[in-house]
This record gives C-alpha cells, sequence and structure tokens, in this order.
C-alpha cells in the first residue's frame, strides 16, 4: 500500500527519494536567487512516458546553452525519472528534471563560476496547464498592448526557464479581465507563445506556428507531425497579431494537456466558439500516440 504522501508525488535530491513534501532547495541557491536554473517536464500518461528521449535531448540542450555541469548523464537521469514515478505510484504524472547553478562554495561570491551545479527532479499528479472544463469549451486568451515577450536576445526561449516576469503581468491582467490565460507578443507585433504552451493557427488546410520567440515544445513538433501524417500542410514561420485573428481555428499546445483549442483571443471568435474539427481531430490523435510503443516508455512500478 503507498501512502497519501507518496499520492502527493515524490522527489529525488541528494541522492535520495523522498516525498515531494520533504524536497527543499537553499535559500542561497542561485536558482531561486536569480531564476539561475533550467528544467524540463515530461508526461507519464497510463503508466508510460511519452516522448522522454526527446525531453532528454532538449534538457541536454538547455544545461548546455545555461553552461551548466552536472554529475548526472542522461542514463542517469531516465533511471532517477523512471524511479520517482515508481516510487509515488502516480500513473498520470507531470516529471520535472531541474539543473541549477547551486550555492557559491565561496561565501558571498557574485562569480557564478564559483556556484556548485546540481540536479534534482521531482513529479506530482499530472498538471492541466488549461482545466479540463477548458479544454472542453476552448480557451478563451488575452493578448495585451503593453507587455511582450522578453526578448530572446535577451533570454533564450529554447532553453526551458523560469524566467516568467512578462507570463505573470499578463497572467494577471488575463484572469482579473475574464480570460483563461495569456498569450504574448513580440517587440515587432508577432505572436510568440502563452506560459506552458505554443499556439497554432489552422487556415485553408494549412496549421501555421511562430517560429521565433518560443519554447521549440514537444507537443508542438508532435502536433506538426499528426498535421503532416493526415495531409495538412505545416507553416513554422512569423504571424503577426493581425494574421493569428484572422485564421479559422486555433489551438495550443502543451505537455500538461496535450493539443487545446483555443475559441477566443481578445474579441475575436475562432469556429462559431466550438472546437474546430481539424483541431478536435489532432487532438484524438495525440492521444492515441501515447499507446505507441515507439513513442512511448513504461515505467516498472514496484
Amino acid at each position: 500500500m503507498i501512502s497519501d504522501d507518496w499520492n502527493n508525488g515524490a522527489a529525488w535530491m541528494h541522492q535520495a527519494i523522498m516525498p515531494i513534501a520533504e524536497a527543499k532547495i537553499s535559500v542561497l541557491d542561485w536558482g531561486l536567487t536569480h531564476s539561475d536554473i533550467t528544467y524540463d517536464v515530461v508526461t507519464v500518461w497510463n503508466g508510460r512516458f511519452f516522448r522522454i528521449n526527446d525531453y532528454l535531448d532538449r534538457f541536454e540542450r538547455s544545461v548546455e546553452k545555461f553552461r551548466l555541469n552536472i554529475p548526472q548523464d542522461r542514463e542517469d537521469i531516465r533511471r532517477i525519472l523512471h524511479d520517482i514515478v515508481a516510487r509515488s505510484g502516480l500513473r498520470q504524472s507531470y516529471v520535472s528534471m531541474v539543473a541549477s547553478r547551486g550555492v557559491p562554495a565561496i561565501a558571498g561570491s557574485r562569480d557564478p563560476r564559483d556556484c556548485t551545479n546540481h540536479f534534482y527532479a521531482w513529479n506530482v499528479p499530472f498538471v492541466w496547464v488549461f482545466t479540463e472544463p477548458v479544454v472542453e469549451r476552448g480557451a478563451h486568451l488575452q493578448v495585451p498592448k503593453k507587455i511582450e515577450r522578453i526578448a530572446p536576445q535577451a533570454v533564450d526561449p529554447t532553453a526551458k526557464n523560469y524566467h516568467w516576469g512578462d507570463f505573470t503581468r499578463g497572467l494577471i491582467d488575463a484572469k482579473e479581465t475574464g480570460f483563461d490565460n495569456t498569450l504574448l507578443l513580440d517587440g515587432a507585433g508577432n505572436i510568440t507563445e502563452g506560459p506552458g504552451f505554443n499556439v497554432f493557427g489552422v487556415r485553408d488546410g494549412s496549421v501555421l506556428t511562430p517560429k521565433t520567440g518560443v519554447l521549440e515544445g514537444i507537443t508542438r513538433r508532435t502536433a506538426l507531425e499528426i498535421a503532416e501524417s493526415i495531409g495538412l500542410t505545416t507553416e513554422v514561420r512569423e504571424i503577426s497579431f493581425e494574421e493569428f485573428i484572422d485564421v479559422d481555428e486555433a489551438f495550443a499546445t502543451t505537455s500538461g494537456g496535450g493539443i487545446v483549442p483555443i475559441t477566443k483571443v481578445n474579441n475575436r471568435t475562432f469556429s462559431n466558439g466550438v472546437p474546430g474539427e481539424i483541431t478536435q481531430s489532432l487532438a484524438r490523435i495525440y492521444w492515441d500516440w501515447h499507446n505507441d510503443p515507439e513513442m512511448s516508455e513504461a515505467v516498472e512500478y514496484l
């Protein structure tokens, strides 16, 4: 029998697995004080990791871009992720791998090279970026006029990070005005992404998604592959706000929920306010692919 402590999730830190409630980092860790940290999230659905190799690939690239040096190699990380999910017993889970700059070995040092980099991981019950009722009716997004996405020249969005100052401002504004979430533009007025999700438009049988200023999401990649597999044209390029609100259908992609319809952006309603047919087809195939043994990997539960 698994205790309630483990049902809430597990963590791996300092060479040990512990209940998620016991996981802690130092208040002096630069991951906390400077957001000098990178991470990635892979999901477990029906007891199987989905596309874990792709998430490990991206995590390794992010660690390199942040110039971090952790002692764990790829197979160590894979084993740790399997172990914490198995210990928690969760069959639907949100699983995070994290590399942090750490605490300076020399007290008071302002030199990041003096920090002891470290790795930790944790998992919790599956996290829906959009709630299930929102997924059913389609998300309503607000695009604010005065909040821009952090420029990629400042913070590289292709290395997954916790720099959410822009997203948090957008989220607060969106929630206070009755929207589900926020979608930000870049300085040139092109759409980028939202907090934890990429966006797509569908127009005349073509599927469009932004190329720059975004995390190259694994679910984004999956959506492009699904679209191509059913004969749709895909375009990855800059998309202006004006072009985006003129599409026939819109949807978001996120590891925390898959392919999610978007039925409203600001005062523009898509597909008569209901999830579009192409979006729904892509979403059904997305969840079917979770059962493909070439794309998923079974957790060996205790």
